[in-house]
This record gives C-alpha cells, sequence and structure tokens, in this order.
C-alpha cells in the first residue's frame, strides 16, 4: 500500500488483551493506529474471577475498546495470517503496517459484544447460587482465587478443590501455596492435592478421581491453564520465530527474531519472567516508548531495552486477604489483601486509559 507523503506511519496492534489495548492507547496519538481484535471490548481479566460470583462488578471490568480509543480504527475481526507488510483478518480484510505488534497471549472470550459477556458472567452466577456443592479444578491462581470468591461470597456453599499438584500456586514459592492452602482450609474448603478428576463421570454429580475419591458436586469449574494464542501463527510469515512452547522468541527491545518491523509483547512472548497483567502493561509501555523513537526517525541506540522482572505475585483471597511473594519474602493475610484484593487494581486500570474509576 502506498503512502502519501506526510501521511502518519501505520501501527498494527492484534490483540485486544491487557498488553495489546494498552499499546493502542499509547500510540493513538502519535501513528494511525489499527487495533484487531474478535471482540468489542477490553476485559481486566484478573479480576474476571470476582466477576463470576459478582456480575456487577464486571461493569466496571468490561470496556468497549471505543470507550479508549478515539483516534484509533478498531477492526473487530481475528487475525487469520501476516505477511512482511500485511495482516489478513477473518472479514477478508488486507491491513498494511508499517509496524506491527503482535499481543495473542491467550484466546480471549468467545462472547464478541460487553452485553454477552455481562450475560455470561449472569448464568455463572446463578449457575453457584443454584449449587450447594462446588468443584474447582486446578490449583493454580485461578482455581485458589475463584475458590476463594466464592467461599467468601456464598460461605454456606460445600467447596472442593482438586488439584494434581502436590501443592497449590506451584508458579511461585512453596510458602505461598502453604498459606493459601491454610486460608482454604480455614473456611471449609476441601482440598485434594495430587489427584486428577473425571470431570465426565459427573453427569450424575459424581466425579471420580484418579485416586478412587468420589465427590459430590452439583456443578464444576475448570481452572487450568489456557494455551498460548499463538497456533494461527505457525503458518505466517513468523513461523520460525515461534519456540518449542509456542511462544515468539522477541530481544530485549522485544522485537521479532529475524523482523526489524515485527514485535511482540505480553504472555505470548519468551521472556523469562512469571506471565502477568502489570508486566504486560510495562512491556506496551516500553515498545510504544521506542515507537515513537522510530516513527520520529531517532536511532537503534535511543531505544530503551527491558530487563526480565523479579519474581513478584499477589493472589487474592477473597475480598480482605491475600497471599504476595516479592522475590524471597513472603506474606499472607491483610496485607497483601490490601494492596490488590478489595479492587483488584479495576480502579488503576480504569484510570491508566483515561476513563473514571467507576461507571457511574
Amino acid at each position: 500500500m502506498e503512502k502519501l507523503a506526510g501521511e502518519k506511519k501505520r501501527v498494527v496492534v492484534v490483540g485486544g488483551g491487557v498488553a495489546g489495548s494498552f499499546m493502542a492507547k499509547l500510540l493513538q496519538d502519535h501513528a494511525d493506529v489499527y487495533l484487531i481484535d474478535p471482540k468489542e471490548y477490553f476485559e481486566i481479566a484478573w479480576a474476571s474471577l470476582r466477576a463470576t460470583v459478582e456480575p456487577s462488578f464486571a461493569e466496571r471490568t468490561l470496556i468497549n475498546h471505543s470507550e479508549y480509543l478515539h483516534k484509533a480504527h478498531i477492526i473487530t475481526s481475528a487475525a487469520t495470517n501476516i505477511t512482511g507488510d500485511e495482516v489478513a483478518t477473518a472479514q477478508g480484510r488486507l491491513i498494511a503496517y508499517d509496524y506491527l505488534v503482535v499481543a495473542t497471549g491467550h484466546p480471549g472470550p468467545t462472547q464478541f459484544t460487553k452485553t454477552e459477556k455481562l450475560h455470561c458472567y449472569q448464568a455463572e452466577q446463578e449457575k453457584i447460587k443454584a449449587a450447594s456443592q462446588i468443584l474447582i479444578v486446578g490449583g493454580g491462581p485461578t482455581g485458589v482465587e475463584l475458590a476463594s470468591e466464592i467461599i467468601f461470597a456464598f460461605p454456606d456453599k460445600k467447596v472442593t478443590l482438586i488439584h494434581r499438584g502436590q501443592r497449590l500456586l506451584e508458579f511461585i514459592g512453596g510458602k505461598a501455596g502453604k498459606k493459601a492452602l491454610d486460608w482454604l482450609t480455614s473456611k471449609k474448603v476441601e482440598v485434594i492435592l495430587g489427584q486428577s478428576v473425571n470431570l465426565d463421570s459427573g453427569l450424575s454429580g459424581s466425579y471420580q478421581t484418579s485416586g478412587g475419591e468420589t465427590i459430590v458436586a452439583d456443578c464444576h469449574f475448570l481452572c487450568i491453564g489456557e494455551p498460548i494464542g499463538s497456533s494461527w501463527l505457525r503458518e505466517t510469515c513468523l513461523k520460525d520465530s515461534l519456540d518449542s512452547h509456542g511462544r515468539l522468541m522477541v530481544d530485549n527491545k522485544f522485537r521479532v527474531n529475524g523482523h526489524s518491523n515485527i514485535f511482540a509483547i505480553g504472555d505470548i512472548t519468551d521472556v523469562p519472567e512469571i506471565k502477568q497483567g502489570y508486566l504486560a502493561k510495562s512491556h506496551a509501555s516500553l515498545v510504544a516508548k521506542n515507537l515513537k523513537l522510530l516513527i520520529a526517525g531517532q536511532s537503534e541506540s535511543k531505544l530503551s531495552t527491558y530487563k526480565p522482572a523479579s519474581p513478584l505475585a499477589l493472589v487474592s483471597l477473597g475480598k480482605k486477604d491475600g497471599v504476595a511473594q516479592i522475590m524471597c519474602l513472603t506474606m499472607g493475610g491483610r496485607v497483601p489483601g490490601m494492596i490488590k484484593s478489595g479492587d483488584l487494581f479495576v480502579g488503576p486500570t480504569r484510570k491508566d486509559l483515561g476513563l473514571k474509576s467507576s461507571t457511574k
């Protein structure tokens, strides 16, 4: 695609999660920005478990892209192919780019509109309210936080969490997992470690575990890790830049290996650090800063480089408590709860997008 003299450089961002949405926001005043995303909204994903038990909370966590992208083009479609100068969409559009940023960390929600997603949360809450006994499969941060949200909102429910690993929260230190386990058991959540469960066996409300136990539950929630959202890249010009785990290999400026004008940010990268939302935002901030310099004609020597973050994790336990690991320090209780659990960083995230903390 030819460009007219004086026309802004075009930056195409693929993926409307935290990394892609913040990238588009940061660049919309400095370039001709296109955001390609199969849904109409950005979701504050780390707050989704609160929204599952409290759908009204989702009114603040679901934000239409048009609310914060006033100068960018929003293409509501999945990307299907990338060449050296264009991105193809499922709608058949070909969008040329000067710079491309890939931010498709994990497959997102299947709900196309904010209204559809709100209805999904309402249906999930009704399922929880109608159940007396609830099974949660997976003892990572998602399973632990969902169990804590349910038992905090509905303390009379019988909640069972089963995890095939030998401890909870295996992505961080053992002390944090022990503190989460102690909190859950203090709330009468039954935690079964070292076993898996046959979900197909639960059609009659009785689930069979690999250890021969029977778990009675009215419903279950599957809380296991999501795959990387990179399978679509295997037939694109980036296929040779994927590592064995499906992550895009990048340098310390987030350039995709072998491509001078293509960047990747967020969970899809091979940066050796815990994959978390606040780090995805920092990726977007650095790449946006560098792209502004490149667009202005600055040299490579002016560009900033990224150093992988030290381990830091916050896991909420209901609305008041939490578990934190900051490098070698592990804390549990009200202090980490005060940092994260009350609002789950929703207010600050909305403000970073130029929106009010509240929707009212």
